[in-house]
């Protein structure tokens, strides 16, 4: 679901944002900006732009309900996706409290569900070395899905590319998916079993 940023999404815009270049007044309009270009996005196949390449990225450990919904944004606003799955060397770097499967495994585990949703090949799955990745240097990639948790880096994001003289990517944030619990589902609680991968509780 795309919805336009609400309060705590632009205050997190305008930190994130004051991390990169510090001028408090850019930033301002810079800010309110980049929200509108959110903002104008509306949910709704009827008028719902399609963009050429969408990007959006992940871990993607033990695919679960919340991945679904991430991949089923992505390909109702984009033609092609690109996929980015973090490396091995980034995931060290993340220090999860948990194991996570090789790139290899992960890899193959999201390219087995595009290919039986049929959407394998509108869909580029890339390597991820940082927070991100191609979308800094990209211009060809026109929009970024993102879960709330991470709209800070989209945010970023679109700074960097300023920066290099690339046009913002319309950014369609989605609401993290709950389990039953009402918390939100992730790798992490699946990985400790406290639920399974649709977010059922298991404890």
């Amino acid at each position: 679901m795309i919805e336009a940023c609400d309060s705590r999404a632009v205050e997190s815009q305008s930190k994130a944002l004051n991390v990169v270049d510090g001028k408090q007044g850019a930033v301002a309009l810079e800010m309110a900006r980049l929200a509108g270009h959110s903002a104008r996005r509306k949910a709704g196949p009827a008028n719902q732009r399609k963009y050429d390449l969408v990007a959006m990225g992940g871990t993607f450990d033990v695919l679960h309900r919340g991945h679904r919904q991430l991949l089923k944004r992505a390909f109702e606003v984009g033609r092609k996706v690109m996929i980015g799955v973090s490396s091995e060397t980034f995931v060290r770097s993340l220090h999860k409290p948990h194991k996570v499967d090789s790139y290899m495994r992960r890899e193959r585990d999201l390219a087995r569900l595009l290919s039986r949703l049929g959407l394998r090949s509108r869909a580029e799955i890339v390597p991820l070395q940082d927070r991100f990745g191609p979308t800094v240097t990209d211009g060809h990639i026109k929009a970024l899905v993102v879960s709330r948790r991470t709209i800070r880096t989209a945010y970023e994001i679109n700074a960097k590319r300023k920066a290099r003289g690339l046009r913002p990517l319309a950014i369609f944030p989605i609401d993290l998916i709950m389990a039953d619990d009402r918390r939100p589902i992730s790798s992490t609680r699946i990985r400790r079993g406290r639920i399974d991968r649709e977010g059922r509780l298991l404890v």
